[in-house]
């Protein structure tokens, strides 16, 4: 009879151990995930780690994901009930998360009376997802005496719309003569008093006026939206800027009835690239020193920029009676198609049947033009600038401008216009005077910026 050795028994001690240990962790698996099926609705609150709210596990602050549907505060979307209580009730519970998303979601049409969207108490980094219709009212009445905004957020900090969803101010009805609606025509779309404003994506049209307005804001980012108005839908600016800095406006299409983009008064920073033009009024410096009022524009670039079919391309405009500058401005890389002036500075600027002679004027200097090309339907170049207070410091190059009609071309006109011709133009700009004006130079020491 063979005998065991010690290391034969030890083996086989090891090996029923481990079959009775595996089946003994497999049978109390089984019933845990039984006791939790069970009772995990009836987990005591005590046993559970509460975290502080907004942290994740790790203690780290989360940012939210929280959405507001404003289909869930009651909004009804069918483009005839008033949905601006449920869109307040959404923006109101938005509002307190921060980088939460307030919903307007896509397949229906809210209406939408002048609403205010606040910041002033609220959470950053907020998103306004827009991927719906929000319209307008047409009547009279939701307006009173007039009001000079539709939809306006003010007041926030890392603000973002986006989507692919639409703001139809229908201003249609604003636009004649048939005396129904106020006088005081509103901004289908405004922001005050903001930092760190987005906006991508959407389409605003036939707004009542001006279509998107950005007041007293900074650090601003526009890019891949259209506006859309008749070109003769009066005063629908498609972008209005004032008292703003650090502004990017690109890959954008404007057709409106008033300037693509026009830059106001308290404005610096600015760079407009990749943007399409047309109709409308072109891309506007101005109108600045309107009443007297001191105004003041710098670092502002215009570059590969197209434009159809309007009015001016760039320009500067200026009322008799201001003061303050404008100055470091560049237009490059623009392409013109039957624009009738393309090129233009008014220091004349009257939007009346008449207007009274000044002295004094917006000071306008270091003005560049660099490869500003295609065809004109009235001048090719309008330099209008005060007897007092001459431009000077204008630079030209790269200029080939040709009427749109043979029979129908023009010469340039250059009025106390100072600066140089950097290369030889088409047509000839031989109207602008070499050197600088000392009667500029005195008068921007006391209106200088």
């Amino acid at each position: 009879m063979n005998r065991f050795n010690l290391k034969d028994l030890t083996l086989i001690l090891f090996i029923a151990f481990s079959v009775w240990s595996s089946s003994f962790e497999n049978c109390c698996a089984r019933e845990g995930r039984q006791y939790w099926r069970q009772s995990s609705k009836a987990v005591p609150a005590s046993v559970l780690v509460k975290k502080p709210k907004g942290y994740n596990h790790a203690g780290r602050r989360m940012l939210s994901s929280a959405i507001f549907n404003v289909l869930d505060y009651g909004a009804k979307g069918d483009g005839q009930t008033d949905d601006t209580k449920a869109f307040e009730a959404a923006w109101a519970a938005a509002c307190k998360v921060e980088a939460s998303t307030m919903v307007v979601p896509s397949g229906s049409v809210f209406f939408v009376l002048p609403i205010t969207f606040s910041g002033s108490s609220c959470e950053q980094n907020i998103v306004f997802q827009l991927d719906g219709k929000i319209i307008a009212p047409t009547s009279s009445q939701p307006w009173g005496s007039g009001l000079l905004q539709w939809l306006d957020f003010t007041n926030l900090k890392g603000f973002t719309i986006k989507g692919k969803g639409i703001i139809d101010g229908q201003g249609s009805v604003w636009w004649g003569d048939s005396g129904n609606m106020p006088s005081t025509k509103p901004t289908a779309l405004r922001f005050y008093g903001s930092d760190g404003v987005t906006v991508t994506g959407i389409t605003i049209q036939n707004s009542q006026q001006t279509h998107l307005k950005f007041d007293s804001c900074k650090t601003i980012q526009v890019y891949d939206i259209n506006v859309s108005s008749p070109g003769d839908s009066p005063n629908t600016d498609g972008i209005h800027l004032q008292n703003s800095q650090d502004v990017v406006i690109y890959s954008t299409t404007l057709a409106c009835g008033d300037d693509c983009v026009s830059i106001q008064t308290g404005c610096s920073n600015v760079y407009i690239h990749n943007v399409n033009c047309g109709p409308g009024h072109g891309i506007s410096i101005g109108s600045l020193g309107n009443d007297n009022t001191k105004a003041c524009v710098s670092n502002v670039t215009v570059r590969d920029i197209k434009m159809q079919n309007t009015m001016t391309g760039v320009r500067i405009k200026t009322w008799q009676g201001g003061s303050g500058s404008v100055q470091g401005i560049m237009f490059s890389n623009i392409q013109v198609s039957e624009v009738e002036t393309p090129i233009m500075i008014d220091q004349y600027y009257c939007d009346k049947s008449k207007c009274q002679n000044e002295s004094s004027a917006v000071a306008v200097s270091g003005i560049d033009y660099v490869n500003i090309q295609g065809t004109y339907k009235v001048k090719p170049v309008h330099f209008a600038c005060s007897d007092n207070v001459p431009c000077t410091g204008v630079s030209l190059a790269t200029i080939n401008l040709e009427a749109a009609q043979e029979n129908q071309s023009s010469d340039p006109f250059c009025w106390e216009a100072f600066g140089e011709l950097r290369t030889t133009t088409v047509p000839p700009i031989d109207c602008l005077q070499t050197g600088k004006s000392p009667i500029a130079k005195a008068q921007s020491t006391v209106d200088s910026c």
